[in-house]
């Protein structure tokens, strides 16, 4: 892996960087030599336990449209009615082009911060039994590690229940 802080990051992870400073929080976004689309390729690409890779999936209210950002750790699923009690309306899984349109990412490297329109974010709780975990930084080769409250803090997420 190579860390890209440098000039040649690519565009959305350039915008991610820099979304995470307006947020407070530096960030170095790494370019891995193969994917990272998948929370197990990002585990074995980052050299760590699949459960510290976060996973930053898009849901769309099923009454506002409104995309919902769910910060989950790479071992979890999301419990759909679990999250859309805490949410506050349900939740259905939107298609690519939605991803798109909320985030401006493709799926498989959506980060929790940078996205195109703001969006409301929550978090797994397991997320926190760690030093660090990775996320994605933009594309399906980039991440970036972090400690998991200055994730929280840097997105305002706030835990699922």
């Amino acid at each position: 892996m190579r860390d890209e802080s440098a000039p040649g990051l690519p565009e959305a992870a350039t915008r991610v960087r820099e979304a995470a400073a307006a947020a407070g929080l530096a960030i170095a976004p790494r370019i891995m030599p193969g994917s990272t689309r998948t929370a197990q390729e990002a585990a074995a690409a980052c050299g760590c336990d699949v459960a510290q890779i976060v996973k930053s999936l898009i849901f769309r209210g099923r009454e506002t449209g409104k995309p919902y950002l769910l910060l989950i750790s790479g071992k979890n699923r999301v419990d759909e009615a679990k999250a859309a009690a805490t949410v506050g309306e349900a939740l259905e899984r939107p298609d690519a082009a939605f991803v798109r349109e909320a985030t401006g990412f493709a799926i498989g490297g959506v980060a929790p911060f940078g996205s195109t329109k703001p969006m409301a974010a929550f978090h797994d709780p397991a997320l926190t039994a760690f030093a660090t975990v990775w996320a994605a930084a933009g594309t399906p080769l980039a991440v970036f590690e972090v400690a998991p409250g200055d994730l929280i803090r840097a997105t305002g997420s706030r835990p699922l229940a």
